[in-house]
């Protein structure tokens, strides 16, 4: 037997040496990053992208609309007075024989640059005094909350009534003048809300590094704090927005906000309502329904904003 294992040798090549895998320690998921998440999750809310699919075809119908048709929205026929709905007049005619789809665009284009530059005059306002609250010493943020807490204590809605009446000349008042009412005390919960998130995070590490190595309240408000509260500051804008809009048509239903010939949504549901009685419902239903649809496109869209932006929810 000795002699048998001696002529016939174990065949080496039979065998293969182990070696080191590193790709079996490699991880495999790509790595996503926050925002890459933020509109993962997002896309996931069928709901949030109904409302950002919305605005966007009423944005492409305020600009494009009136190009397609060919009116103007000015423009009166006194041979189309009061036409219904038709292949031509997509939306009918109101009384003066101007087409009621082209005011209807040009009113949710007025309507939208409203609510956003409201909401850009509440970010501007209330970033900067939530921002500076938060990082002042315990006795200026004292004093500039209770100044704060004083300006929101008015009614909303009245200091905008009483702004545009004071500032509107017989034309009505301006699109300036409507920002400028609207932002007196809008800015007050962005300004709330971003002081309570500056609070939160100016204790955290990277905070502290950062004074450790000379940076000032100003660097590190604007290098550090403010690009983390971003989350919460869009869900607010989102809300404003739609907040905005809904005021403005409330002022010019009430005659208060833009005149005629502009045409806000509110300035169309307010001239259909006049006709209401002798049956014309269709030029007051389009104006109204723009009006639903925009805030109702922007709730839902700050709803699935503050769902994705929430760490919480991550996966």
């Amino acid at each position: 037997m000795k002699n048998e294992s001696a002529m016939n040798p174990i065949d080496p090549s039979l065998f293969t040496p182990a070696r080191k895998d590193d790709n079996k320690e490699r991880i495999t998921r790509p790595v996503i990053g926050y925002w890459t998440d933020v509109f993962r999750r997002l896309r996931q809310n069928k709901l949030a992208m109904v409302g950002l699919i919305t605005i966007i075809l009423l944005l492409i119908m305020a600009f494009v609309g009136p190009a397609i048709v060919g009116f103007d929205y000015s423009t009166q026929d006194y041979a189309r007075l009061n036409m219904e709905p038709n292949r031509v007049n997509l939306f009918g005619t109101d009384e003066l024989g101007r087409d009621l789809f082209t005011r209807v665009c040009y009113g949710i284009r007025y309507s939208l640059l409203i609510g956003i530059l409201a909401a850009a005059m509440d970010f501007v306002v209330g970033v900067t005094y939530g921002g500076i609250a938060g990082m002042a010493s315990s006795r200026v943020d004292n004093i500039m909350m209770r100044i704060a807490e004083v300006v929101y204590a008015i009614p909303y809605l009245l200091i905008v009534i009483l702004i545009s009446v004071m500032l509107s000349n017989d034309q009505g008042a301006s699109l300036f003048t409507l920002v400028l009412a609207m932002s007196i005390t809008g800015w007050v919960p962005m300004a709330i809300m971003v002081r309570g998130q500056v609070l939160q995070l100016r204790e955290n590490e990277y905070v502290t590094a950062a004074r450790s190595l000379g940076a000032d309240k100003g660097y590190i408000l604007k290098k550090h704090i403010i690009p983390n509260t971003l989350g919460p500051i869009l869900v607010n804008i989102t809300l404003t927005v739609p907040r905005a809009i809904f005021s403005e048509a409330t002022l010019s239903f009430m005659s208060l906000g833009l005149q005629p010939p502009q045409p806000s949504l509110g300035v169309l549901s307010n001239d259909g309502l006049g006709v209401m009685g002798i049956g014309l419902f269709y030029q007051i239903f389009f104006p109204a329904l723009m009006i639903s649809l925009i805030m109702f496109s922007f709730n839902v869209l700050g709803d699935g904003l503050r769902d994705a932006l929430d760490p919480r929810l991550r996966k």
